[in-house]
């Protein structure tokens, strides 16, 4: 602890902002974590965070007066650190998601076929357009690492399906595949 505070210049301000920008990436993606019903991934994560935040704000608020460039290291790791707390769990993709689809009646069963074919759980349900013109609902739940092939495979087999994504807190029963 003393070996942070006796830091001075810029060494002191990357330290700062390095530490900062992994605490705060490290709190974005317990939030996640804890969102999901992952509890013991979140406390890890947040003991982690907790004992980088006590750290960092020590030294940044040691001689505050005399040194107010950390203040601007410090707040260039949160921002930074909330940037890349939200790229890296867009690649880690916690979690489930619900895709709905809305196509014409006469693509509907191709479309299931297709992502059936490729791992996926389809239902299929009858509906109406604006136009009375017969529509096919799919429902498909999956894990949100699935999400872009999902896509890309209703994308190549129908260009002009309507594609509605949503985050899913639990799921029982049903076919998603491990």
């Amino acid at each position: 602890m003393d070996f942070l505070l006796n830091l001075s210049g810029p060494v002191l301000y990357i330290l700062i902002f390095a530490a900062k920008t992994i605490e705060v990436s490290i709190a974005t993606i317990r939030l996640v974590y804890v969102n999901k019903g992952e509890r013991v991934k979140g406390a890890i994560l947040g003991s982690v965070e907790v004992m980088i935040w006590i750290l960092v704000v020590s030294s940044v608020l040691h001689n505050i007066t005399d040194d107010p460039f950390k203040i601007f290291a410090y707040a260039a790791g949160f921002s930074l650190g909330n940037y890349l707390g939200v790229s890296i769990e867009s690649k880690i993709a916690v979690g489930l998601a619900s895709i709905n689809v809305v196509v014409n009646e006469e693509d509907g069963d191709k479309l299931a076929d297709t992502l059936r074919d490729n791992g996926f759980g389809v239902t299929i349900i009858d509906g109406r357009g604006k136009d009375d013109s017969k529509k096919d609902l799919l429902f498909i739940q999956l894990k949100r690492k699935r999400i872009p092939a999902a896509i890309k495979l209703i994308k190549e087999t129908d260009p002009n399906a309507y594609i509605n994504v949503n985050d899913v807190k639990s799921i029982v029963g049903g076919f998603i595949k491990k």
